[in-house]
């Protein structure tokens, strides 16, 4: 890690501080490095090197032991003696560095004891085994995890493969890729004297993996400093513009949110809510965003205000006096308080407007919200080690569990899916591209399964990317989907909320479509496809649906015919229902010698509620009371004809089963039917489109309250998510 690291005097992008934001502390490299050559203190006693890293830890953590960390010092300085860094400081002013960085956002002793630690294996004799033996397998584990793969192993890939270890290391302890950031952030402060080309490599590598980490992990003070430094890198003319237009915002007399902040404090004083308002300045890539997307920049533009109360309920309650006494921007309002970010960020967010056109953008939140809002999972301690107030309580009821806890930080949505597909990763080029795409998706979104469970998907996901995320490669086997209730194609884009149930097939043979990469977001779902495609020959990529439907051509028995040409000769003409005896089927209460035809566009069967119309010929035509015809005749003053089910000892149906195309769903189908009693008459099943296929069947039931059971046990054939009465589109009865 130490090869990144240079002189901080050199010249180089350095990024001004900004007034009135609390920023991370530079240290003075020097004054470490000459506490750092004084030697170690006497035994027990606190090296004056470490004084810094103990000031700000037990500004968090009072009561923490510092034994470890004294320990942890004495070790890594008297390792790191005699190695210097390319600026001429003592090396052991680096993992310092990285360790008051940490300690400044509240990491918590094993995390800093790990750190002092982080370069040992790699760069001096020390050894995994020493480090255990002396600190604990939680520090072994730690530093173990952010040690890089030589180059003489590994080669090209070393620095690939060093990221795919840190990462699986992460998922068993997130606090591995807190120093990673840590150790990046330190580098890329003094990055000066590195020859231009290797400054934007590393800038890049910056920019595609560790802000986007450091963004899911929720240490937002770390990201928005890397966005900085690699911005001043990457694009010096842009950031030097930025430079100049903060530095002349910077000296003009008036300050609009300065007087907003005035306005806001006296709001709440006399609404009686105790809270505290801040001025939060825009680093410069937030400048630069905003500047290119409103053009000419005010005064608000230029920061935002903070305001921060004790309680979740007094940001509400903020919300609600800032909105009534002050003119609101409603499009502005987001709830990430009721509804946290995936990296556990919440605040609400408003906008409120005064009558020259300024717009001040608010965040409010508590100052516990805060310290995760800058800190992440940093701010949260050891998460793997319960807190006392998490302790369980003797006798305590279950309704005092705990209401606030979220989603859980040790092993997010996210960080689940990346080890998922890494392990399918065929080489670490692959790996690495796949990894900096999957980081560049900075929004996660949450679908429902109808068992209860969720998914989280990043934004744009599909259905495919779905069924991937649910079932692995057996997914191949996704015959399409229903969302929130409704027949959806796989390509389908999933929204937040979404309701995702598959319909899977139960074929093992069962091969993924060439056309579902068009449609994988994430991934999990494109290496599994790919890999598919792979291992085979392209002959085998012929149309699931085409095979499917050739095999069914042979599934069923010889007395169930399939095809066009398989109509029986005494099915009816038209689709519809018929009663084996219609006239005594249907009885017309006023004229029971009347002919009576069931009405083909809504196939009422018993004991359906019907209602009839006489047409020409003294034919009555009974239709279902809810079929829309009923409505259009009734407006049309047509009379209604009272009518009533008679017989229905038998009665013929057809019905139309939509399904996807799969090896043996005819048989099957077929089964499930005979199994409820039903005899097929004719079968006819039309040719596959898009890997869909449409069955119409008519049968003969020996009870037309069978029908219900009989549609029921279709459905449930794998495969088939449709089945409804066959009907006619005839305008009128």
């Amino acid at each position: 890690m130490s090869a990144e690291a240079t002189n901080p005097a050199t010249p180089g992008p350095v990024v001004p501080a900004v007034s009135r934001r609390r920023s991370l502390p530079r240290i003075d490299l020097r004054r470490l490095g000459r506490a750092a050559l004084l030697g170690t203190a006497s035994r027990g006693r606190l090296p004056d090197a470490i004084g810094h890293v103990v000031e700000a830890h037990r500004a968090h953590h009072p009561d923490a032991d510092l034994e470890p960390l004294r320990r942890a010092y004495v070790l890594a300085e008297s390792s790191h003696r005699g190695q210097m860094r390319k600026s001429g400081e003592p090396y052991i002013t680096h993992p310092l560095a990285v360790t008051l960085i940490l300690a400044e956002l509240g990491a918590e002793t094993t995390t800093l004891t790990a750190s002092l630690l982080h370069d040992t294996v790699e760069d001096t004799e020390v050894t995994l085994d020493q480090v255990g033996e002396q600190f604990g397998a939680e520090v072994r584990f730690i530093v173990d995890g952010v040690t890089k793969l030589e180059k003489v192993d590994y080669g090209a890939a070393a620095e690939p493969e060093t990221f795919r270890k840190m990462l699986v290391a992460t998922g068993n302890d997130v606090r591995v890729m807190s120093i990673k950031l840590a150790d990046r952030l330190h580098n890329m402060r003094t990055l000066g004297v590195m020859r231009p080309e290797k400054q934007a490599r590393i800038a890049k590598v910056t920019r595609d993996v560790l802000i986007p980490l450091a963004e899911r992990l929720g240490v937002q003070a770390l990201k928005t400093e890397l966005e900085d430094l690699v911005f001043a890198i990457l694009h010096p003319e842009e950031y030097e513009h930025t430079r100049e237009l903060i530095a002349g915002n910077a000296s003009q007399a008036d300050d609009p949110l300065a007087e907003f902040a005035d306005a806001m404090r006296t709001v709440l004083r006399d609404a009686d809510i105790p809270a505290e308002v801040l001025i939060r300045p825009r680093h410069f890539v937030s400048v630069h965003r905003v500047s290119r997307k409103r053009g000419r920049l005010r005064g608000c533009d230029f920061g935002r205000l903070l305001v921060l109360v004790n309680e979740d309920a007094d940001c509400y309650g903020v919300l609600g006096e800032l909105h009534t006494c002050m003119t609101p921007v409603v499009s502005e309002f987001k709830d990430f308080i009721a509804v946290p970010k995936f990296n556990l960020y919440q605040s609400l967010h408003t906008a409120v407007a005064r009558e020259d056109g300024q717009v001040a953008e608010v965040l409010i939140r508590t100052h516990q919200m805060h310290k995760v809002a800058e800190a992440g999972v940093v701010a949260l301690g050891n998460p793997y080690v319960a807190s006392p107030e998490d302790q369980p309580r003797e006798a305590a009821p279950a309704d005092e569990a705990r209401v606030d806890e979220r989603v859980d930080p040790t092993r997010p949505g996210w960080l689940s899916r990346l080890l998922d597909w890494q392990e399918a990763a065929p080489d670490p080029d692959t790996f690495w591209s796949t990894l900096r795409e999957d980081l560049a998706q900075d929004r996660e979104i949450t679908v429902f399964r109808p068992d209860g469970g969720t998914l989280g998907l990043p934004d744009g996901a599909t259905c495919v990317d779905a069924a991937y995320a649910q079932y692995g490669e057996d997914a191949h086997a996704c015959m399409g989907a229903r969302v929130n209730g409704r027949l959806a194609t796989l390509s389908t884009v999933l929204r937040d909320g979404d309701t995702v149930q598959l319909l899977m097939g139960q074929d093992p043979a069962s091969e993924p479509s060439r056309e579902w990469l068009e449609h994988a977001h994430t991934p999990a779902a494109r290496i599994a496809i790919q890999r598919w495609l792979a291992t085979h020959p392209a002959p085998a990529e012929t149309d699931r649906a085409d095979d499917s439907a050739d095999g069914e051509a042979h599934a069923g028995a010889p007395s169930e015919p399939s095809g066009a040409d398989a109509q029986a000769p005494d099915a009816p003409a038209a689709p519809g229902v018929q009663a084996s005896r219609p006239a005594a089927a249907i009885t017309v209460v006023d004229r029971p010698d009347a002919s009576v035809r069931l009405a083909g566009c809504c196939t009422p069967v018993p004991p359906d509620e019907v209602t009839g119309f006489a047409v020409r010929g003294g034919v009555v035509t009974v239709h279902r009371a809810e079929c829309a015809a009923v409505a259009r005749m009734a407006d049309a003053g047509r009379a209604a004809v009272d009518v009533s089910w008679g017989d229905t000892t038998g009665c013929r149906v057809t019905l139309v089963a939509e399904s996807f195309g799969r090896p043996h769903l005819l048989a099957d189908l077929t089964e499930a039917m005979a199994l409820e009693g039903a005899e097929i008459v004719s079968a006819t099943v039309e040719p596959p489109t898009q890997q869909r296929v449409r069955h119409t069947y008519t049968v003969q039931l020996p009870d037309a309250a069978h029908l219900p059971t009989l549609m029921r046990a279709m459905r449930n054939v794998p495969g088939v998510y449709d089945v409804d009465r066959a009907r006619h589109h005839a305008p009128t009865a």
